[in-house]
């Protein structure tokens, strides 16, 4: 009989992550942090942990009526 921690392994969390342009070193601290945040919560090893990052350029989002370009 599996055991809840034996079932927790063999799950494979996705995080999605939607924000502005960063420089790589950014990204990587944050998939670092977020992997580490997964693997602490929820007793999974880090390969288990996949993070997508989805960057949308600040001419294809806005925030109270205006674009983030033209703040």
């Amino acid at each position: 009989m599996a055991t809840d921690i034996d079932n927790r392994e063999k799950e494979m969390p996705i995080v999605t992550v939607q924000q502005g342009p960063r420089t790589i070193e950014l990204k990587r601290e944050l998939v670092k942090q977020i992997t580490d945040a997964f693997v602490n919560a929820l007793a999974v090893p880090p390969e288990s942990v996949q993070v997508w990052i989805h960057e949308t350029p600040t001419d294809s989002w806005g925030v109270a009526g205006k674009l983030t370009a033209d703040k």
